[in-house]
């Protein structure tokens, strides 16, 4: 059998494989959270969410709410280099915002349930 027909039965298999694959990954809400912003803002987004007071009333004050919060945690930037990570028993991450949100910022601290938005920062 001659290259291009070997290639053309290759990219014809992978094809089909592929949207197989797709068409079954794509009804059960798999995600693949590899890099260390998706991993980190991930581990955020399935805790228990509790505001501080501070973070509360700056919150209300510039009429955002929880929509707001998780748009940002699931599109958002890990600041690491303003960030404590090595923490125990808590972590703390600065997290800014993308797109309409990019001039707020959480300071949230990560604990074994419970993420607390300790700071929301309105540049």
């Amino acid at each position: 059998m001659s290259l291009p027909k070997r290639v053309l039965y290759y990219l014809l298999g992978f094809s089909i494989g592929a949207i197989v694959v797709y068409f079954i990954w794509s009804g059960k809400g798999v995600s693949f959270d590899y890099g260390m912003d998706a991993r980190t803002l991930k581990q955020i987004r399935i805790r228990e969410k509790v505001y501080t007071p501070e973070a509360q009333a700056v919150l209300t004050k510039n009429n955002l709410d929880s929509v707001a919060v998780n748009t940002i945690l699931k599109n958002g930037d890990v600041n690491f280099s303003e960030s404590k990570p090595r923490i125990k028993p808590c972590p703390e991450y600065l997290i800014s915002g993308n797109g309409r949100f990019k001039n707020i910022q959480l300071y949230i601290q990560r604990c074994d349930s419970i993420a607390t938005i300790q700071k929301v920062i309105i540049k």
